[in-house]
This record gives structure tokens, C-alpha cells and sequence, in this order.
């Protein structure tokens, strides 16, 4: 897959030169600026229903991808070299914004091939038991491989396992809920928010002190799927219910089994990188190019047999990269305007930090809106946001571990509130709907999310927080 890096400075570099005035003191961007975001996400939850035979070909998910973020990465690029920035991954918010991007991606695109490689053998029926043991399971290991690898792993096999169901659609939704994000808490490894805070100086066990949290979520959100999971079940259709149990009896004589196994050897290996990198001073790029390597070496070496089996194609992941190029492009605005003026949205206590990081995390990025509040939590303190400038935080004792932990589970918890808040959520609508799943549009995904998630952020507000 090409890097989208690599291609946008040289685009950009064919502007005309302009000469450099004086520095400003800040951007002081203009609300305006975050207009071409606005009108990207409500693409994304509008053109699904208004046009959805065009939406559906990912070329014109670029097309609108483009439109919304090319433009403001222009804008960005001469408002930076009106504040004379250097070129640089350190200073430039395009490469910045892209050198993140590529990085997130990959991610993504290791995880997906790798897991994409493994066949869970004699799958079971999707009975209420059995879909809330997977949901279950992928909600421990989403912290071990990340709610990314839990998702892609789990996903086909869950869906299959329901495939002779009318109603599973709550499957998915509730799937998203706990495998793609709640699960994710417990390590850096387990979401991309936690990942950049152990960058930032964040110690690899802090984040096991939020297990608290994460058996409430996870344990009222596999209770609420048992039973409306069986209150579905049982309103099934005699005949396909009949069937389902059929298939049950036909599967059981089929022993469960794992083909491609070797790929858990590479997903070891995605977890060591992105452990390693964070530990050690690694060159710009090489983390990146370790995901690749490891992904390719799993379409390389699995047979194609497996994935055919898997029903696996690149359709997902393309489109999470082509719609997220352009979110990360229009998003840097924003996020500009949320770093200078967060002083001004009066976030000072743990439950606010809580509903601000999680707000924002539902229809940003959730990796960036995590920094962003961290950074406003840091000024607060006093504590520069440089280096591993977290570390420097949580030293300071007081507030700071409660603080870093509502920012840390609005992140997580609230990134399940829409398709866009985690990049897993996407891939997951995306494949659900490859396999005849007619998913939730964007508002009806969040219809979900309000009745059900939201009510359990309460709790966990005035429980925890």
C-alpha cells in the first residue's frame, strides 16, 4: 500500500513560494477553518442514506475525502510557513498529521492482514450463549493484541456463527461496543490513545489501575446483550429457528480447529514493535515500516485458501484509509483551535475532562483528542508538554492520575459512540455489511450508542469520577 506521506508534501511542495513575514505569537485560527471537517462527517453520516449506490464504490469515498482535507491541508500548509516552521516530523503539522496517519494506518493494515490470515475452524451456533462467550473473550483480549486485532479476529468468525440468524444486528453493535473499544483499557497496547500516552511517559502497568472501570463497562454491556440477545433469539421464526439449531448439531461433528496459525507468531510481532518503539529511541519511519514488513509477510505466506475461507478482501481497510486520510487532514485545525482556547472551555474537573475527551472523541480521532486534552490537563499544572512530559504530570501527585484516567477512559470508552470515534469501528461496519449485514447508517449507529452507552457513561461518571 503506497504512503500517503510521501505523496502530499511533494503535491504541496509545487504551491508558490511565499515570502516568510513575521512569526505570530499563535495560529489564532478562525472558527471557519473547521468548516470543511464539519461537512466531511456529515458526508460520512449523510451520503450513506442520500445517495448509498454511489457512496458504496470507495473511489468516491476518496473523491469526498479529498475535497474536505486538501483544502485545509493548503491552508495549513502557508499558515505554517507564514509562522516560519521547519520541515521537520517534529515542528510541521502536515507531516505531522501525515506521519500519524501512515503510522495509524499501517497499524491497521498489519492487524487486518495478519488477523485476516487465521481461520477459526468449526464455528458454533450464534446462540445467545455463545455470542456473548465471544464477545466476552474479545473484550479480554483486546487489551493483549488491541481492539483492532480483537476485532479481526473475532468478527468473521461471530459472523458466520450467526449467519443463518434474521436478527443480528444488535450482534454488531454491541460487538463495536465491547471488542472494537471498552475492551481496550487495560494496556498501551490495547487502543491508540493509550499507545501515544505511554509514548508521552505514561509506565506500560499504569493503565491496569483502571480495571475498575473497565469490569463495569464491559460486565453491564454483556449482561445488556444476554438478554436482549435472547430476547431476539427466541422471537426468531420457528422454521429458522429450527434451522439454526440444525446447523448447531451439523457444526458440532466439525472439531474446532485454527488454520494459519503462524500469523499469532506475527501478530507477537506487532505487539513487541509497538512495544519496543516506545521503549527505545527508534529512527522516524522505522516503526512504520516493521507493520509493513509484518503484513506482507502474512499475505505472502498464508494460503490463499485461508483467506478465501475468511471471505477476506482489502475492501475494509481501504476504505478506513481513504476516509481517514481526509480526516486527518481536516481534523488539524481543530485540534489547533482546542490546544490554544482549551483554557476557555473551563475543563478543570475529572468529570469534566471525562465528557470533553470523550465528546470530542467521538467524532475525532480519539489518539489526537487524547493528547489534546492531556496537553490542556498539563497546562493546568504547569508542566510544559514536551518529551515524555506525561510522566512529569503524574509526579506531581494531587489530581493528576484521576485526571489522566477520565481522559484516558473518555477516550477508550466514548470512541464507541460513533463509526468514526475508533478505526476499528469502521472496519467492522464495513465487513459486517460485506456479509449481508444491513448495518445501522451513521445516526442510526449513534441512536445505539445514545440509548445504551450513554446512560452507562453516567454511572461511570458519578461511580468513578
Amino acid at each position: 500500500m503506497p504512503d500517503p506521506s510521501a505523496c502530499l508534501p511533494a503535491l504541496l511542495a509545487l504551491l508558490p513560494a511565499l515570502p516568510p513575514p513575521e512569526a505570530p505569537a499563535a495560529w489564532n485560527l478562525p472558527i471557519e477553518s473547521v468548516i470543511p471537517f464539519a461537512v466531511l462527517l456529515l458526508a460520512i453520516a449523510i451520503l450513506p442514506l442520500a445517495a448509498s449506490h454511489w457512496w458504496e464504490h470507495n473511489r468516491n469515498k476518496l473523491i469526498v475525502a479529498l475535497a474536505c482535507g486538501l483544502p485545509v491541508g493548503i491552508y495549513v500548509w502557508i499558515k505554517a510557513h507564514q509562522l516560519n516552521l521547519p520541515f521537520d516530523l517534529h515542528s510541521h503539522p502536515i507531516l505531522i498529521a501525515m506521519h500519524e496517519y501512515a503510522a495509524f494506518i499501517l497499524l491497521l493494515f498489519a492487524l487486518f492482514a495478519i488477523s485476516g490470515g487465521i481461520y477459526l475452524r468449526g464455528t458454533l451456533a450464534g446462540t445467545p450463549t455463545v455470542n456473548t462467550a465471544m464477545l466476552a473473550i474479545g473484550g479480554l483480549i483486546a487489551s493483549l493484541v488491541g481492539t483492532t486485532g480483537a476485532s479481526m479476529l473475532l468478527i468473521r468468525p461471530l459472523l458466520r456463527a450467526n449467519a443463518v440468524r434474521r436478527r443480528k444486528v444488535h450482534v454488531v453493535v454491541f460487538f463495536i461496543f465491547v471488542v472494537s473499544n471498552c475492551g481496550g483499557l487495560l494496556t498501551p497496547l490495547g487502543d491508540p490513545p493509550l499507545f501515544l500516552g505511554f509514548l508521552k511517559g505514561v509506565p506500560f502497568t499504569w493503565t491496569f489501575a483502571l480495571w475498575k472501570e473497565w469490569l463495569l463497562v464491559n460486565s453491564v454491556l454483556l449482561v445488556a446483550f444476554q438478554f436482549l440477545d435472547s430476547w431476539c433469539f427466541h422471537r426468531e421464526d420457528v422454521e429458522e429457528k429450527r434451522r439454526d439449531l440444525d446447523e448447531a448439531v451439523e457444526r458440532a461433528r466439525v472439531p474446532l480447529g485454527v488454520e494459519g496459525s503462524f500469523n499469532f507468531l506475527l501478530l507477537g510481532g506487532v505487539i513487541a514493535t509497538i512495544y519496543c518503539s516506545g521503549r527505545f529511541q527508534w529512527p522516524a519511519g522505522a516503526q512504520e515500516a516493521a507493520m509493513l514488513a509484518l503484513a506482507l509477510a502474512s499475505i505472502f505466506l498464508t494460503p490463499a485458501a485461508i483467506r478465501a475461507r475468511n471471505q477476506f478482501t482489502y475492501a475494509p481497510i481501504v476504505e478506513v484509509a481513504f476516509l481517514f486520510l481526509g480526516i486527518f487532514l481536516a481534523m488539524i485545525p481543530a485540534l489547533r483551535i482546542l490546544n490554544e482556547r482549551g483554557a476557555e472551555l473551563g475543563v478543570t474537573s475529572t468529570r469534566s475532562f471525562f465528557w470533553a475527551t470523550g465528546v470530542l472523541s467521538s467524532f475525532l480521532d480519539n489518539a489526537p483528542t487524547y493528547l489534546t486534552f492531556a496537553s490542556i490537563a498539563c497546562g493546568l499544572s504547569q508542566v510544559a508538554p514536551d518529551g515524555r512530559y506525561l510522566a512529569d504530570f503524574l509526579a506531581q501527585g494531587g489530581d493528576s492520575a484521576a485526571i489522566l484516567a477520565a481522559i484516558s477512559c473518555g477516550a477508550v470508552f466514548m470512541g464507541a459512540n460513533t463509526y468514526i470515534g475508533n478505526g476499528p469501528n469502521f472496519m467492522v461496519k464495513a465487513i459486517a455489511e460485506s456479509s449481508g449485514v444491513k448495518m445501522p447508517s451513521f445516526f442510526g449507529y449513534m441512536g445505539w450508542s445514545t440509548i445504551v452507552l450513554v446512560p452507562l457513561f453516567v454511572v461511570i461518571t458519578f461511580t468513578f469520577f
